[in-house]
């Protein structure tokens, strides 16, 4: 039971680790995109349409199936929605110069609509869940048996899970070693002096935001084709936003992030795992993820390190007239 709780929990905690990354990224230039939970829900739009669009292509035989495609369509159409999600926001708050916070929160509320509208009308079938199994199984069932609880814990898993992984740790580098990402950290600081060192605000919270939009989306992809084996009864509004308080718990730091995901999951599939625990008891226990990060908060404001805030300008619409 034990070695089913830890694999589950990493398998769970890959919906948080896209979103958060995805949102870190983003806030790091300055944007702060309340539109995430929106923008994973876009993700898994863009994963069953993609699904469906290529079953189109076999007229939907099972036989005809090119494991290889029936995964690359999908991914293709949820980056493509979630960086359209990030050019929506980037284009209203860099562009019109609207509140990001109206913004964001518009987008999640427009996303979570057109979720429930398009997925209840995408004809599945057979076709669809036989398709989905490719999503979450990388390494075959006799590589992972043989290597006993090992191979259940750390190679049981699709090629998605170890996806957010590598992007976290892509990202933390990115941010913290490159000279891009000291440009992307300097505008989300202070804008108007990035500005005038050269630096173009807007391509780089353009850029940030798509970007982190596509991999916030990715999560979304994960959510409907791996996790819940192509099903779309369910909405991922609800994680998107664990996401973005995983980003406080993280205090901006992607590869930190892995360790919060991996807790905010365990914490959350816990309670399926326990006995004798009332329905109020097994809804307590998910709110933990959301006390601890208060509590983060409220450490990291009182010690007041740099390393541990977030972005000076972040929630600031920056117009270079008023440098």
């Amino acid at each position: 039971m034990f070695v089913a709780f830890i694999r589950n929990a990493i398998r769970f905690s890959t919906i948080f680790l896209f979103g958060s990354t995805g949102e870190i990224i983003t806030e790091k230039s300055g944007h702060l995109n309340m539109g995430t939970p929106g923008i994973m829900c876009l993700g898994g739009i863009g994963a069953v349409l993609g699904e469906r669009l290529y079953l189109l292509t076999i007229a939907n035989d099972v036989d005809l199936i090119n494991p290889f495609l029936c995964v690359l369509f999908p991914l293709i159409m949820t980056i493509i929605f979630g960086a359209l999600g990030g050019l929506f926001f980037s284009f209203l708050t860099v562009t019109l110069r609207c509140n990001q916070n109206v913004v964001g929160l518009t987008l999640t509320t427009f996303g979570v609509g057109l979720n429930a509208f398009i997925l209840a009308r995408v004809p599945r079938g057979a076709g669809f869940t036989y398709a989905s199994a490719y999503f979450y199984k990388l390494f075959p069932d006799t590589v992972v048996s043989s290597t006993g609880w090992f191979g259940e814990i750390f190679l049981g898993h699709g090629f998605l899970v170890y996806l957010a992984i590598i992007l976290a740790i892509i990202a933390t580098i990115v941010i913290k070693k490159t000279n891009v990402g000291l440009s992307l950290r300097s505008i989300g600081e202070n804008p108007a002096t990035a500005d005038a060192a050269g630096l173009n605000v807007s391509k780089y919270r353009y850029l940030a935001t798509m970007i982190g939009g596509a991999i916030a989306a990715l999560g979304g992809l994960f959510y409907i084709m791996d996790y819940l084996g192509g099903s779309v009864e369910y909405t991922i509004d609800r994680y998107g936003w664990m996401a973005v308080a995983l980003v406080i718990f993280s205090v901006w730091n992607p590869s930190f992030s892995i360790f919060g995901s991996l807790l905010f999951g365990a914490l959350y599939i816990m309670p399926s795992f326990l006995d004798g625990l009332s329905f109020a008891d097994k809804e307590l226990i998910k709110l933990v993820p959301y006390a601890v990060t208060i509590l983060v908060l409220v450490v990291t404001s009182l010690f007041n390190r740099k390393e541990t805030q977030p972005p000076a300008a972040l929630g600031l619409t920056y117009f270079r007239e008023d440098r």
